[in-house]
C-alpha cells in the first residue's frame, strides 16, 4: 500500500525539514503541525506541504490532525529537561506521553501506519534520562503492534539514529564555531565514541521504510560508515571551518569529575543550553551501531561519509539557500 497522506509531528526541526522535503519529492501530501506557523515558514514553499498552526499536546487537536491520514511520523525529541527518576517531567512528556497519545489517536482514527524516531543507545537501564525515556517511548509504540479492543494493530517502524550531521546541525557546527573564539578546547568525554549519520540518509530511510511491508514491526539503527571519538570529531570541525583552512584548537581532555562540572556550568549558564549533565551521562554509552538490528543498507541506502559533506558546509563554500539544500537531500 502506498501511504500518500502523511502527518509529520516534529516536522519543523532540523531532521523534519529534510524528511518533509524528501516526502514531498516522492509525491506525498504532508501536513506539519506547529505551535507557531511562522516556525515552519521555510517549508511553505515546498509543494504538497501544508503547515498547520496546532498544539499536538492537546488531545482533541491531535485526534483531529490524525484523522484521515494514511500514516503518522513522530520526530519529536528533546535533549534537555528537568531532573527526575527514571526521567524528568519534560522527557516523559516528549518521549513517552506524546507517543502514547499518538498511538491512541491513531487507533481512534483507524490509522494503520506509524514511524517513530527513537535514539541509538535507548535503554530502560541506560545512564541518562534521555536514553531511558527514549526506551520507554519505544515500548509504548511497539505495544501498538498488538491488536487492541478488537482493532487491527498498528504497523510500527522504529528508527534509532546516531548523532545526525548536516548543514544546520547543532553538533559539528557548534564545535566549529567554538574553535573560532577559544584558544583551547577543554573537552568532556573526549574518548566517547560516535557513528554520525547524514541527515539526508535518515530522511531517505524513513521514505524507504514507509511503504515497505518488511519494515513493519522492525527497529533500524541508522549510523554512518565510520566510528569517531568525540576528540576526533572536534578536530575535524576545527579543521574544516573557515574555508577548509581552519586550524583545530588543542584539545584538553577533562577527567570525568571536571567534565561533569563543565556540563553543570553549561547547563545553568545564561542563554541556550549547550550541554547538560544528562548529555554527559548519555556519553557514558558509546553511540555506535550494535549490529543487532538492521540498518541503512537493509533499506537500500549507502551511508554518506561525514567528510564528504562536513568539509563543504563547515567551510561555508556553498551559498545555496536552505530550501535548495532540502531539495538536494530529497533526491538520492
Amino acid at each position: 500500500m502506498r501511504h500518500q497522506n502523511i502527518l509529520v509531528i516534529g516536522g519543523t526541526g532540523f531532521l523534519g525539514g529534510h524528511l518533509v522535503a524528501a516526502l514531498g519529492a516522492d509525491g506525498r501530501a504532508i501536513s506539519v503541525p506547529t505551535r507557531r506557523r511562522e516556525g515552519g515558514k521555510r517549508l511553505l514553499l515546498l509543494p504538497t506541504v501544508d503547515v498547520v498552526a496546532a498544539d499536538v499536546n492537546d488531545d482533541a487537536t491531535l485526534t483531529r490532525l490524525v484523522a484521515d491520514r494514511d500514516a503518522v511520523i513522530n520526530l519529536v525529541g528533546i535533549l534537555h529537561g528537568d531532573q527526575g527518576t527514571p526521567y524528568g517531567k519534560a522527557f516523559g512528556a516528549a518521549h513517552v506521553e506524546l507517543p502514547r497519545r499518538i498511538v491512541a489517536a491513531c487507533r481512534e482514527a483507524g490509522v494503520r501506519r506509524l514511524l517513530h524516531m527513537s535514539a541509538l543507545g535507548a535503554d530502560a537501564d541506560g545512564p541518562s534520562m534521555y536514553l531511558r525515556s527514549k526506551a520507554a517511548g519505544e515500548a509504548v509504540v511497539e505495544q501498538a503492534d498488538a491488536p487492541s479492543d478488537g482493532r487491527a494493530p498498528l504497523a510500527v517502524t522504529v528508527f534509532r539514529p546516531s548523532v545526525v550531521f548536516g548543514r544546520d546541525d547543532r553538533f559539528l557546527n557548534l564545535f566549529a564555531t567554538m574553535q573560532r573564539w577559544l584558544p583551547i578546547m577543554p573537552l568532556a568525554k573526549a574518548g566517547a565514541r560516535f557513528q554520525p549519520v547524514a541527515v539526508g540518509d535518515v530522511a531517505r530511510a524513513f521514505v524507504a521504510a514507509l511503504d515497505d511491508d518488511e519494515s513493519f514491526g522492525r527497529t533500524y539503527e541508522l549510523a554512518g560508515p565510520r566510528v569517531y571519538t568525540m576528540a576526533e570529531l572536534v578536530r575535524l570541525a576545527g579543521t574544516y571551518r573557515a574555508g577548509g583552512h581552519g586550524r583545530a584548537r588543542p584539545i584538553v581532555p577533562l577527567p570525568d569529575v571536571l567534565g561533569r562540572l563543565q556540563a553543570a556550568f553549561l547547563e545553568f549558564a545564561p542563554g541556550p543550553t549547550l550541554m547538560s549533565r544528562d548529555n554527559f551521562d548519555s556519553m557514558r554509552t558509546d553511540n555506535v551501531a550494535t549490529g543487532v538490528f538492521p540498518g541503512l543498507a537493509d533499506l537500500g541506502i549507502a551511508a554518506t561519509p561525514l567528510e564528504q559533506e562536513a568539509a563543504v558546509y563547515l567551510a561555508g563554500k556553498s551559498r545555496r539557500s536552505h530550501l535548495d539544500h532540502l531539495r538536494h537531500d530529497a533526491h538520492p
